[in-house]
């Protein structure tokens, strides 16, 4: 996988939750900013992004959140907002089935921008109205191992730290992936601010990316 550094020497990461509309996804990002749960979250008119410094196993990220627009009508506006993340949540309701069969519409298009240079995550949101339950953990746990993705179950508006712990995971998966070493101090940044990291050379050159 690709890494960025920053003038700091901070990695940079772009994360990316995508899912049909009304599953939660603002309020997910609102967790890591801090913010309340809102019960009215108005669908996202266009995709933004928040910015969090993190430090995981040592290791400093800058981590960049997208939040993405949910209308199945706009999907084909989100693909360009696929470019160059690392980790891809795929948000579901467990309150609406409908949210959960149409995730493999969303893992196509990741798969058709990313390929499979990605971490997957597969993320069941809601939990806390298990009595309205349309999708069971079994079902969704099989699915998400199907696809090679890490599931996840929370709630945005009782359960904020599992979703922070839930993230703080899939950015492990992917410090094994991109073999960055924890153990190390940071890199030298280099001029261009650019490096590709490989188990042979961790200071090999890469294109440069944008968040």
């Amino acid at each position: 996988m690709d890494v960025e550094l920053d003038d700091n020497g901070n990695y940079k990461l772009k994360i990316i939750l995508i899912g049909n509309a009304g599953v939660g996804k603002t309020n997910l990002i609102n967790i890591i900013q801090d913010k309340e749960f809102s019960e009215n979250e108005a669908a996202t008119p266009s995709c933004s992004f928040f910015m969090k410094e993190m430090t995981i196993d040592k290791v400093n990220f800058n981590v960049y959140l997208w939040d993405t627009i949910g209308q199945e009508k706009l999907k084909a506006q989100t693909k360009i907002f696929f470019k160059n993340s690392k980790i891809v949540i795929l948000v579901y309701s467990i309150t609406v089935k409908k949210t959960f069969t149409e995730l493999e519409g969303w893992l196509k298009q990741v798969k058709d921008s990313l390929g499979d240079n990605v971490v997957l995550g597969v993320l069941g949101n809601k939990k806390d109205l298990f009595m309205q339950e349309e999708v069971s953990e079994e079902e969704a746990q099989e699915y998400a191992k199907s696809i090679g993705a890490e599931w996840g179950l929370t709630s945005a508006k009782t359960e904020r730290q599992s979703f922070v712990t839930y993230l703080e995971n899939l950015i492990k998966i992917y410090i094994k992936k991109a073999n960055i070493k924890t153990e190390e101090k940071k890199q030298e940044v280099p001029k261009d601010n650019k490096v590709k990291l490989d188990s042979k050379d961790p200071k090999t050159k890469g294109k440069k990316k944008c968040c």
